[in-house]
């Protein structure tokens, strides 16, 4: 594993007592977050509630929402047929399921529609128009979720054959807008299940607030910095989401386990959007919507005992592509992880992609080829917009779309090399040593004797934690290790107990059983961690969640 270069960002001033000390780790841990004035601590300490989140500071054009709106109400009048075009991941199925569910309170005559991966693709697209103009002879409208802001061959088509396309979406625009569009409502300030909602509320406020599960879920599994707006949609809608009433989602709980009163951004990240997108990986996201949207548990139980078996396909999958894949990664030193393979499953290359990122600390893309034709997930680095590397070399690309931190694109097979040597030659003065270094951001160094219970009330003030508010990560130095030990299937995880003074404490490394051997009894460490509160049996614990380790003494 790649070395982290640690950074530590703040430093306490030796408080006098316990609750002062307390309060100056909170300030500093704001402070690393951006948030430094009175108003800026209160704004993000009690964030406002997203049934008051205005159009204009979401950077939504009110007069695109207000055409809209009067465009649904016409369809509605005229009894036409609308089509809710959705994406298949989390936050575009969270999102159809949200407007579909909007416009089925209206007595709309609307459907939802997730494409198929494999046969139709990312996106709004021409066939796929056409086709469902032909099975629905009096389809006026479609609005998209999630996607759509640069379709533009398939937003021009539906116009031809007399079909309104209204477009809801928050990845990069191209060079303008899809001219032939009806209305627009594009911001990158909220993801596109959070665009869905606001679209909701403008239709029906009181509606929109039994939804907000949903629009937690698609943005917190989107990877959105869960801060402004994004983070107002996380905060209440956790809430949302230990309160749901939808079996589909109940289901899930209990397949995963999951305490509802417990459920946080772990919990979504890991356990209930990976379920939610496993179908659209391997199989068709329509089951992952209808599971959220049915009322009828037996349904829920069926669809979620689905989801179940498709999401553990999807975990084998992705182990063996790993490994294929890490292996050929280590024979490349170029900045860039290029990888392709006809053995490499179109629905889990982005997984694989993230995974080579996580190994090796480059920009990867993971092409997946199907005869003439490749499909491509790209993940990158923070620092490296991957999406504006890649449209460099548009020219070799059928089409793609994405954001800074993850793409995605089709390309012939053919132009598979040449794409790669290109790519990789005009990144090259871009991708700096500085920003492949891997780095470790600190909050503030501690003693173990300042973490307690108090300070993990104080910390949880600051959740939801997520991309742009991390949950807060210190540091101990010289401790020592008094015991180690592997736990976990096939000992992948190191569990240690490290002392300092007269306070000991458990710590856990998941993932870092490799570490094992070089630990004992007497190592003395620098160790980096989050804080974590454990309960068994009605008794509460802490527990240190370790992010790293720097070994200052080995036992012999």
């Amino acid at each position: 594993m790649k070395a982290i270069k640690w950074k530590v960002l703040g430093k306490l001033q030796n408080s006098k007592t316990p609750s002062n000390k307390k309060e100056e780790i909170v300030n500093i841990l704001l402070e690393n977050r951006g948030i430094k004035k009175r108003q800026e601590r209160e704004e993000f300490l009690n964030p406002i509630h997203p049934r008051d989140l205005t159009l204009e500071e979401l950077k939504v054009d009110k007069t695109q929402v207000e055409k809209t709106i009067r465009r649904i109400k016409a369809a509605i009048v005229n009894k036409e047929k609308i089509i809710v075009y959705g994406d298949y991941d989390a936050d575009g199925v969270s999102g159809t399921a949200i407007l579909w569910e909007a416009l089925w309170g209206l007595k709309a005559d609307v459907l939802p529609y997730i494409p198929e991966r494999f046969s139709e693709g990312y996106g709004l697209n021409a066939e796929s128009v056409k086709n469902l103009k032909s099975k629905y002879k009096n389809l006026k409208l479609i609005i998209t979720v999630d996607n759509g802001i640069v379709a533009r061959d398939a937003v021009k088509k539906a116009k031809d054959i007399g079909i309104n396309v209204i477009i809801t979406d928050h990845h990069e625009k191209g060079e303008k807008y899809p001219e032939d569009a009806f209305a627009v409502i594009h911001t990158k300030e909220i993801g596109g299940a959070g665009i869905a909602w606001i679209l909701s509320r403008e239709i029906n406020k009181d509606f929109a607030l039994g939804q907000l599960d949903l629009a937690a879920m698609g943005t917190i599994a989107d990877q959105l910095p869960l801060i402004g707006p994004n983070r107002s949609f996380a905060k209440y809608g956790i809430l949302a989401l230990r309160e749901t009433k939808r079996p589909g989602l109940r289901e899930i709980y209990n397949l995963a386990s999951i305490d509802p009163k417990s459920i946080d951004t772990y919990h979504v990240n890991f356990m209930i959007a990976p379920r939610i997108n496993a179908m659209g990986r391997l199989a068709h996201a329509i089951e992952s919507l209808r599971l959220l949207c049915t009322k009828s548990p037996t349904k829920a139980l069926e669809l979620s005992t689905l989801l179940e078996k498709t999401n553990r396909d999807r975990q084998n999958l992705v182990e063996e592509t790993v490994v294929h894949a890490k292996e050929k990664a280590l024979k490349t030193n170029e900045k860039i992880i290029i990888l392709h393979s006809d053995n490499y499953h179109e629905g889990i290359i982005g997984l694989a992609a993230s995974r080579l990122v996580e190994e090796f600390y480059r920009p990867s893309i993971v092409l997946s080829i199907k005869g003439d034709i490749a499909k491509a997930s790209a993940r990158s680095v923070s620092g490296f917009n991957i999406i504006k590397a890649i449209r460099l070399v548009n020219e070799y690309l059928i089409d793609g779309g994405g954001h800074e931190m993850a793409a995605g694109f089709s390309i012939e097979t053919k132009n598979i090399e040449i794409f790669a040597k290109q790519l990789i030659r005009k990144s090259r003065t871009l991708l700096t040593e500085s920003l492949l270094q891997k780095r470790l951001k600190i909050d503030v160094e501690l003693e173990l004797s300042d973490v307690s219970f108090d300070l993990i009330d104080k910390i949880k003030q600051l959740e939801p934690f997520g991309i742009g508010n991390p949950a807060p990560v210190f540091m101990t130095s010289n401790v020592q290790v008094t015991d180690a030990r592997l736990v976990g299937r096939e000992g992948k995880h190191l569990k240690i107990k490290v002392v300092k003074g007269n306070i000991a404490l458990d710590a856990i490394a998941f993932g870092r059983g490799d570490m094992y051997s070089q630990l004992g009894k007497g190592s003395e460490i620098d160790i980096a961690y989050s804080i974590e509160e454990n309960e068994w049996n009605g008794t509460k614990s802490i527990q240190l969640k370790v992010r790293d380790i720097r070994f200052l003494k080995r036992d012999k």
